[in-house]
């Protein structure tokens, strides 16, 4: 635990109103949001400015002192979460949380690391543009700790993940120096980039403070269409019709198991079926135009799903008919993870194989996990254009003890699903990162190059280990 002397250098440095040290204040944001990881922290800084960051790393870095950098504290995998030793200080980027500038001519805007994201979504509305990052977390996950994680969403597929997004960033260094890298370059060949080392290092390599963000125009109209379709590969095909019908106005596609739907509809009110069938598969597309012109969205995807069902990839299809109906289709989707938990015990995975090898995993994994893990089901839903997919392996009906079942099983599920995801020439993290949960399937999965890679790039940026410890990078026991 650090020492009262240490939290009275920190606040004389940052004011007593930047240094949380009320043990029950602090109890909400020392616990992952998924209750699996519970730290303790003596103390959490909270400065407003770039400069305060910078004379906390700093005093930081003299004194030896780790520091967890955290936003929303939304890490699905434990990476904003402190060491349960109490040798860790967090360091809070929320009450930086202005948006420097907004143009709407250079499609930018310029963010603090405290935005959340919902709030930028609004701020670019009002100006006729949008940010195309959305998900769940949306109220409450910050830029910040979307840089960091290099977060996806359900807009990958046309407009990238955050690292396509992120056109300039401001960081603070282990040693305290400042990285002034806002400006938007379209060329810049100064050597390495160190903007792309920052994003997706989920605070390992120093604080992210600020980005520069790339806009898109508003949305002028656009339809959502559900799609029942017998399989995964038919979901695939359906795509790829749809790209080639459609063009680059999907937006997005996303694939559910019909387990998964069964779950909403009965655990999340006011939801229905959108289509008369019941398949075993079904898909959720938008496609979004920027210009009022004919034929409009709604039109061009009646021809295209038209087109599916002739050719026997769809079974039944429904086109939103208005912006409530297109709303009521995406909630569903929205609500799957809330609906999961809601059925008991599961472990999730958040996982990536190549697009074209995803239908068949997506099926063959979840049969294989029932066959070995008797009385478990799985099943998958996600970003079937973008080869990501959230994989749940939920415990035999009627569990109770969660934690007790995860204990006894949750070692042997993680490995096969993470050797199938190997094996298929996938990623175990796809989205939610490395964080402390992943660390050590990452030490025993990745190749020694990548390995040797992570830790010297760690170890010349925080020589002295204090950034986000004991996270995404494996010890050198754990590979």
């Amino acid at each position: 635990m650090i020492g009262q002397d240490i939290i009275a250098r920190f606040t004389v440095l940052l004011g007593e109103k930047r240094v949380m040290t009320d043990a029950d204040a602090i109890l909400p944001w020392v616990n992952d949001w998924r209750g699996r990881y519970h730290g303790a922290a003596a103390a959490i800084l909270q400065p407003d400015s770039t400069d305060q960051v910078a004379a906390a790393v700093g005093l930081a870095a003299e004194l030896g002192v780790p520091l967890v950098p955290q936003g929303g504290n939304t890490s699905m995998v434990g990476g904003a979460t402190p060491p349960a030793d109490g040798s860790a200080l967090i360091l809070s980027l929320r009450r930086m949380n202005r948006i420097r500038s907004l143009a709407p001519d250079d499609n930018l805007a310029v963010c603090e690391a405290g935005v959340i994201l919902s709030n930028l979504h609004d701020a670019a509305a009002a100006a006729d543009r949008r940010f195309p990052l959305s998900l769940g977390a949306k109220g409450s996950a910050t830029i910040g700790g979307l840089i960091s994680t290099n977060a996806g969403g359900t807009q990958v597929l046309r407009h990238g993940t955050m690292r396509a997004l992120v056109e300039g960033v401001e960081a603070v260094l282990p040693d305290g120096s400042i990285f002034h890298g806002l400006d938007a370059l379209k060329k810049d060949n100064r050597g390495y980039d160190i903007k792309q080392l920052l994003i997706g290092a989920e605070g390992t390599l120093g604080v992210i403070t600020a980005a520069s963000l790339r806009l898109v125009p508003a949305i002028a109209a656009r339809a959502v269409g559900w799609v029942g379709v017998p399989s995964p590969a038919d979901a695939l095909s359906l795509l790829r019709l749809c790209e080639e019908r459609l063009g680059d106005s999907v937006e997005g596609f996303e694939v559910i198991a019909d387990d998964g739907l069964g779950h909403v509809l009965s655990h999340i009110p006011d939801t229905r079926c959108p289509i008369a069938t019941r398949t075993p598969w079904h898909v959720l597309i938008e496609i979004d135009h920027g210009d009022l012109g004919e034929p409009g969205p709604g039109e061009r995807l009646e021809g295209a799903l038209a087109e599916a069902l002739e050719r026997g990839l769809a079974v039944d299809a429904a086109i939103s008919a208005n912006e409530a109906q297109a709303e009521a289709f995406w909630r569903i989707r929205e609500s799957l993870s809330e609906a999961e938990r809601a059925q008991g015990p599961a472990l999730q995975y958040d996982i990536s194989v190549p697009v074209a090898r995803m239908p068949a995993f997506m099926t063959d994994a979840a049969r294989q996990a029932e066959r070995r893990f008797p009385g478990t089901t799985a099943s998958s839903f996600g970003h079937l254009g973008d080869g990501n997919v959230h994989f749940h392996v939920r415990a035999p009906q009627g569990t109770t003890d969660g934690p007790s079942w995860i204990a006894a099983q949750g070692q042997g599920i993680n490995r096969f699903v993470h050797d199938a995801v190997v094996a298929a020439g996938g990623s175990i993290s796809a989205e939610h990162g490395i964080g402390q949960m992943k660390r050590a399937e990452l030490g025993r999965l990745a190749g020694p190059a990548r390995l040797h890679a992570l830790r010297a790039i760690k170890d010349a940026f925080d020589p002295q280990g204090i950034m986000n410890p004991d996270k995404l990078v494996p010890r050198p026991e754990e590979g």
